[in-house]
């Protein structure tokens, strides 16, 4: 079993499967997709050589390189699928994921609750764009943020940092709500099951939720209203293992405002006591995918 990842043993979701994966007697390895390189046109049909090519011999992978996946990483997931490998997830699915313009066009499409949004490639635009949202404050969202770096809270365009600038990948804007006026959530979804949730409070003085930056996971009871809509939400990316943000707010709700295709799991863990590395891991070997255990 491998893992394709940037980052070493010591990053949290690593060592956490890598414990998970001893636990059950499994070999798992960690492989940085640079030293992978996809090999086609060969006697055989289709290979990988470089210096991580052992990570042709892994029959069951797990990507985990976050929102800014690069598209020669999706090529190399794609690459491992056509060998015949499962992977968790599929290349198609990351692409849709790690994308918040096409995220949230692929919920809406399903015809799922997403807060109301633009997206805007130029600077210039933002005025224009915050009147058709209702006026400021607004969040700006990169397509590819990540740990919840990546957005910021304007009061204006004037606001709008240089490395938040659209570009060719587009900006999300959506309407701002204050933290007191709000819940946050994150549900874990395995083989399209829920099977554990939190919420998350923001730090003092944060608007952000996101646990790397401060926020203060607690255990929720998972609705089946909740639940349920997490669940959709990743089935309608395709995602295998998701991490679905939903948020209630004074004006209605849940909202989905986000989904991972590689969720960190420290504060779900540490909220709810749950082996959650041997719950992914459990999933991944499973011979028949979905039956991932619930709440």
């Amino acid at each position: 079993m491998a893992l394709i990842t940037t980052r070493g043993e010591a990053y949290h979701p690593n060592r956490r499967l890598l414990e998970a994966a001893r636990a059950r007697g499994v070999s798992l390895g960690l492989f940085h997709p640079w030293g992978a390189w996809p090999m086609v046109g060969r006697e055989g049909g289709l290979g990988l050589a470089g210096p991580e090519a052992a990570l042709a011999r892994a029959e069951v992978i797990l990507p985990r390189l976050g929102a800014t996946i690069s598209p020669y990483t999706l090529a190399l997931v794609r690459h491992l699928e056509l060998m015949g490998r499962r992977v968790v997830n599929r290349a198609r699915a990351i692409a849709l994921a790690s994308h918040k313009p096409r995220t949230l066009q692929s919920l809406q499409a399903a015809g799922l609750p997403v807060p109301p949004a633009v997206v805007v490639y130029r600077r210039q635009d933002l005025e224009a764009a915050a009147q058709a949202l209702g006026g400021w404050p607004l969040v700006a969202k990169l397509a590819s943020a990540r740990q919840g770096r990546g957005v910021f809270l304007l009061q204006g365009p004037q606001e709008l940092p240089p490395e938040a600038e659209p570009g060719r990948a587009g900006l999300v804007l959506q309407r701002f709500v204050p933290p007191r006026g709000r819940r946050d959530l994150r549900v874990l979804v395995v083989g399209g099951r829920a099977v554990a949730a939190m919420a998350l409070e923001p730090a003092p003085g944060e608007f952000r939720a996101n646990v790397h930056l401060g926020g203060r996971p607690r255990a929720v009871e998972l609705e089946p209203a909740w639940a349920g809509l997490a669940q959709r939400a990743a089935a309608a990316l395709g995602l295998e293992l998701a991490g679905v943000d939903l948020m209630l707010t004074p004006r209605g709700g849940p909202w989905l405002v986000e989904v991972n295709y590689t969720p960190g799991f420290r504060g779900l863990e540490e909220a709810t006591g749950r082996d959650i590395a041997g719950l992914i891991l459990d999933y991944a070997l499973s011979p028949t995918p979905g039956t991932a255990g619930a709440v």
